[in-house]
């Protein structure tokens, strides 16, 4: 049978993947995450949606991501630069060579798109 060319992108698509942030990386809280990656393509691309409980970690991008916030709030802050605060309906790129912190204030869902 040929792979499905439509592919939906919801929690009911896979099962969900549990983790949390690196010990090394953790600043506060005890964050949780929840990931289902809906898709994943030769060549480093990955699509679906990733959910975090509130807690705060240190964030270094190698790898391209569009967000679009589904859920929850949470303070994206870039090392020597602006923090911003993004809410559902927020959609953003954090481009390789991003550092700084997430902090999650609410529980906060977002359908993501991954270019390694």
């Amino acid at each position: 049978m040929a792979e499905p060319t439509f592919l939906s992108i919801g929690v009911d698509a896979v099962d969900a993947e549990s983790g949390a942030p690196a010990p090394d990386r953790l600043i506060s809280g005890d964050p949780k995450f929840r990931t289902w990656n809906v898709e994943e393509r030769d060549g480093g691309l990955y699509a679906g949606i990733w959910e975090s409980t509130p807690g705060k970690w240190r964030i270094v991008y190698d790898e391209w991501e569009f967000c679009h916030i589904l859920t929850g709030v949470s303070v994206i802050a870039e090392d020597g630069g602006e923090a911003r605060t993004v809410s559902a309906g927020d959609s953003f790129v954090l481009r390789p060579g991003f550092k700084g912190s997430w902090e999650v204030l609410e529980t906060t869902r977002k359908e993501y798109v991954i270019k390694l």
